[in-house]
């Protein structure tokens, strides 16, 4: 593990490494096919309590209460905060910066299972050009909630 616990690639690879209890995962690609990955794995049940405030903007909050319950119970809150740990886990190898919950704003698709986060703050910087939003794919099954984010080049 390297800084903030992170795996290291060898040279040339980019990658992406998840647990929870019942699932593990790891996603690697070339450089520069692949600028970052991030990918989280959550269970899919309710977040503990107090941690959604800590976690959501306000903005967030209320389309999480706006939101129809999902299939098979989806439960949003840790689907939010597993789009988050992807965004991360995509933000912290290329900036070398915490990125904290709040500088990351989520809205789901959830008719396509697909999320936007848009960055609060600068310093996510790919073949010269200032990314401000990141786009992801989510999938929810046998009790896992699955979140990805690949960032390509330019």
């Amino acid at each position: 593990p390297g800084v903030g616990g992170a795996p290291i690639w060898p040279d040339g690879v980019q990658g992406s490494m998840t647990h929870c209890a019942g699932y593990a995962a790891a996603a690697v690609a070339l450089l520069p096919r692949v600028s970052a990955i991030g990918i989280d794995a959550e269970p899919d049940a309710p977040l503990p309590d107090g941690v959604l405030d800590l976690i959501a903007t306000p903005a967030e909050k209320a389309r999480l209460a706006a939101t129809e319950p999902g299939p098979d119970g989806l439960n949003w809150d840790r689907l939010l905060f597993s789009a988050k740990e992807a965004v991360y886990k995509a933000w912290f190898p290329l900036v070398g910066e915490w990125l904290d919950h709040q500088q990351a704003e989520v809205s789901f698709h959830p008719h396509d299972g697909t999320f936007t986060a848009q960055l609060a703050r600068d310093g996510l910087i790919i073949d010269g050009r200032q990314i401000r939003s990141l786009h992801g794919r989510w999938i929810q099954g046998r009790g896992i909630l699955l979140t990805a984010v690949v960032l390509g080049p330019t």
